[in-house]
């Protein structure tokens, strides 16, 4: 296969953290503005991402839109599963922060150990596919539970609260600037642009009386996934996020290669 992922460039952290964003208004919009309730929301969106994924797996190149339409589904998932750990289980965030944390560390530790690389840019079999898949919907939950645990914590605004993950994401390409790893750069990157997502969501959908903009879960989830579809329409035109093997029509070796 090609590789099955889009390059990193801007437009990849652009709709990562619109994907985030969504994630946690249209979790919040579906379960309680449309009072579909937390079990039915999760196997509603799980069944979703299911059909997505099949799709996915079944491409043998990255395509733009069936890959960005599994992220958004895995974002609203990811958020369901945290969400029904706290709400619907009561456990508590520290805990909830702590297992994801875990077990994100057991599927890369098994990832590397079989593939000897962690690196997106080697998603060219269907084991790997596997790993980055699983890897990201675990790390949409961690995500969901540090950042809402971290809110608990400081009892931040909604505006005052998007300023931490920001802060700790200039920090990792700061670091990665000056010398980083570049997979533990993109991974560490990769997590901080879910509270950061969620954070800009609840900004946005709160009432202005409770320090928000007043959009509502609705009117965010709208205006995000809006700006998703018209990014996504723009790189299937331009092709400017597939990597240069995709350019070619054929895979690099050293792509597969590659450790980093």
């Amino acid at each position: 296969m090609l590789n099955k992922v889009p390059e990193v460039t801007v437009y990849f952290w652009i709709i990562k953290i619109l994907c985030t964003t969504v994630g946690e208004s249209f979790a919040d919009y579906i379960n309680e503005t449309l009072g579909f309730g937390l079990t039915n929301t999760t196997l509603v969106f799980s069944a979703a991402l299911a059909v997505v994924l099949v799709a996915q797996f079944r491409l043998n190149r990255y395509l733009p839109s069936v890959y960005w339409l599994a992220v958004v589904l895995i974002s609203v998932v990811g958020t369901l599963l945290t969400d029904n750990l706290t709400d619907g289980q009561g456990v508590p965030l520290w805990i909830s922060s702590t297992v994801f944390a875990v077990l994100l560390a057991v599927v890369f530790g098994v990832w590397y150990a079989r593939e000897r690389t962690l690196s997106i840019h080697s998603i060219v079999t269907t084991p790997r596919e596997s790993f980055y898949w699983l890897t990201v919907l675990v790390t949409f939950a961690l995500g969901t539970a540090v950042g809402d645990w971290t809110l608990e914590l400081t009892g931040w605004s909604a505006g005052a609260s998007i300023m931490l993950p920001l802060g700790l994401i200039l920090a990792v390409l700061v670091a990665w600037k000056a010398g980083a790893g570049p997979v533990l750069s993109f991974w560490l990157a990769y997590i901080l642009t879910r509270p950061l997502g969620a954070n800009i969501g609840d900004y946005l959908a709160l009432p202005k009386a409770d320090g928000g903009l007043g959009l509502g879960t609705m009117g965010t989830s709208v205006l995000f996934l809006a700006t998703i579809l018209v990014v996504v329409v723009y790189l299937s035109v331009t092709h400017k996020d597939q990597t240069e093997a995709l350019h070619r029509g054929e895979t690099d070796p050293e792509v597969a290669t590659d450790p980093a």
